[in-house]
């Protein structure tokens, strides 16, 4: 091996570290400390202390990220008909009486429409979104790709990205009731744990995948979005529509 060589590999190593270490530090802070009206500025100065890491220390430029500017219509267009397809999907599923109380989820039951704006309009697009797309998508899988196969980087990101949820989905079955009546007692509230962290891992290769083929971050960006905005709208509307 060359110096040259031994000290890419030194960098790599050294901004991988770093970034893990921003994550683990910032999923603990944000689900465990800080109070909800912090959430998005804390969640804009973790993605941007990654995306200096990933430069500065791990040698990424704009295309490793997927924030090259001549990607970016193409991006927004797959993005786009990504988004379309799964609002169809959600509709589709709050329409269907059997799937209709998967949508109920406590946690918006009491939100005005001001709060419904706000978390659907600032909370999870610049808090959210920007997070977890810069850091999963962006960072993570940029400097994987710079290291190992796109396989291999994907399986990487994903697998993170799971863990990442594993924190918020402690409390789940406390906010919709049929998730609670089907993990009633402690291995099968386990049992919710590891599913929701592998759904999440599935989540996030379809969104790696979506990176890759659009060469752009804001391709799977608008998939996330749609995702939780939608998702959080038509929980509200599922429980303001119930006598």
């Amino acid at each position: 091996m060359t110096d040259a060589e031994a000290a890419t590999r030194s960098r790599f190593g050294l901004a991988l570290a770093l970034v893990l270490a921003l994550a683990v530090a910032g999923n603990a802070a944000m689900n465990l400390l800080i109070p909800p009206p912090l959430y998005v500025f804390v969640a804009l100065v973790l993605a941007l202390l990654a995306v200096l890491v990933a430069v500065q220390v791990g040698g990424c430029d704009a295309r490793d990220l997927g924030l090259e500017r001549a990607q970016l219509g193409h991006g927004l267009r797959l993005g786009a008909t990504a988004a379309a397809l799964l609002a169809v999907v959600l509709a589709v599923g709050v329409a269907l009486p059997a799937t209709r109380d998967l949508f109920a989820d406590r946690r918006v039951d009491q939100d005005s429409v001001t709060l419904l704006l706000y978390h659907t309009l600032v909370r999870i697009p610049l808090g959210t979104v920007v997070l977890e797309e810069t850091l999963f998508r962006g960072v993570l899988l940029g400097l994987a790709l710079r290291r190992w196969s796109p396989r291999a980087a994907v399986a990487f990101s994903s697998v993170l990205f799971g863990l990442w949820h594993l924190l918020p989905a402690r409390g789940v079955s406390g906010f919709n009731p049929v998730v609670a009546t089907a993990t009633q007692g402690t291995l099968r509230h386990v049992l919710l744990l590891v599913l929701a962290v592998a759904a999440t891992a599935l989540a996030g290769a379809v969104l790696c995948w979506l990176r890759l083929r659009a060469h752009s971050l804001a391709a799977p960006a608008m998939l996330h979005l749609a995702g939780n905005s939608l998702a959080y709208l038509l929980a509200w509307t599922v429980l303001h529509s119930t006598p």
